[in-house]
């Protein structure tokens, strides 16, 4: 008999909802890949490339108006550039190093706080809140606790949606460097408003671990986690953007992938309240590199960008 219920118990298709997750997602990921086989060609790679005229065509197919206007379009031949130049070692070189330290650095340290809270919200909600007031004396109040720190993450992740709407408002209005530091500096306060929960009992302490971390999650998006990727796509002439992107993108997901490792490891040997604290020495690092090293790209077209680069 109890076999009998262990296997009607793992039978369940509530148990199974994990699986439903992943499978829904795939259904966006296969409308992007067959979109992609439909979208323009980036005329600018051609361009750069040598590829003229078909740069040109792909402008036409991108500029196409009903009326058609321009009637006519006329691209120049590029300049040469040798292979060296278009090769990860200019990612370093004096014209570009400014850049690659902004699109690189402010992203591995955003990265380090997104993925840590992100990914443990519910961990540190269950440290902080779900067992306070007792110990837990068995696996039923062990799993109600848990719930209720999961059933909280998700209340404080929306605050992940309304960042990333008010990014795409402002962004254009603001500018990309204002933004980042303004986002990495809320993202400091939320989470020192999230250690100072520690202190406090009661409703108190709910709501400054509550405030603090939709703080976080609303300042991250709204900030950082959108800015890093537009400037690593905006910053670097085309003949390099690809691995000056790639580069950024692949240096962040260290940050990932150490905080994903690391994060159980500090939250059990040093606590929370310290490792919060860390957090938000990270973010305040965040917005002085983006300052020292800041390139503004808001309003400023390609060319323009390559023709200031011995400025920086």
């Amino acid at each position: 008999d109890r076999e009998l219920a262990s296997r009607e118990r793992w039978d369940r298709p509530d148990l199974e909802a994990w699986r439903l997750m992943y499978v829904v997602a795939i259904l966006p990921a296969l409308l992007v890949v067959l979109g992609r086989f439909f979208i323009t060609e980036s005329a600018p790679w051609l361009f750069t490339h040598g590829r003229v005229e078909e740069a040109a065509e792909q402008t036409r197919r991108l500029l196409r108006r009903d009326p058609l206007y321009p009637t006519e379009i006329t691209l120049s031949a590029p300049a040469a550039h040798s292979r060296r130049e278009g090769g990860y070692r200019a990612l370093f070189s004096p014209p570009y190093r400014r850049a690659t330290i902004l699109a690189s650095v402010p992203w591995f340290i955003q990265d380090l706080g997104t993925y840590g809270i992100g990914i443990f919200t519910p961990t540190v909600l269950a440290g902080a809140i779900g067992h306070q007031a007792t110990q837990v004396h068995n696996l039923a109040s062990l799993i109600h606790n848990d719930i209720l720190a999961a059933e909280g993450a998700a209340f404080v992740d929306t605050l992940l949606l309304v960042g990333i709407f008010a990014a795409i408002l402002l962004t254009d209005r603001l500018g990309r460097i204002p933004m980042q530091i303004i986002g990495f500096i809320g993202c400091a306060a939320g989470l020192l408003l999230a250690s100072f929960s520690l202190d406090y009992t009661g409703a108190t302490r709910s709501i400054l671990l509550f405030g603090g971390f939709m703080l976080f999650n609303f300042m991250t998006n709204f900030g950082p986690n959108a800015q890093t990727y537009l400037l690593a796509g905006e910053l670097f002439p085309t003949r390099i953007r690809g691995k000056g992107a790639g580069f950024a993108a692949a240096f962040a997901k260290m940050g990932a992938v150490l905080t994903a490792f690391l994060f159980p490891i500090l939250l059990a040997d040093i606590g929370t309240k310290a490792l919060l604290f860390g957090l938000v020495a990270a973010s305040l690092l965040g917005a002085l590199v983006t300052y020292l090293f800041r390139i503004e790209t808001t309003g400023r077209n390609l060319e323009q960008l390559e023709a200031e680069k011995s400025r920086y």
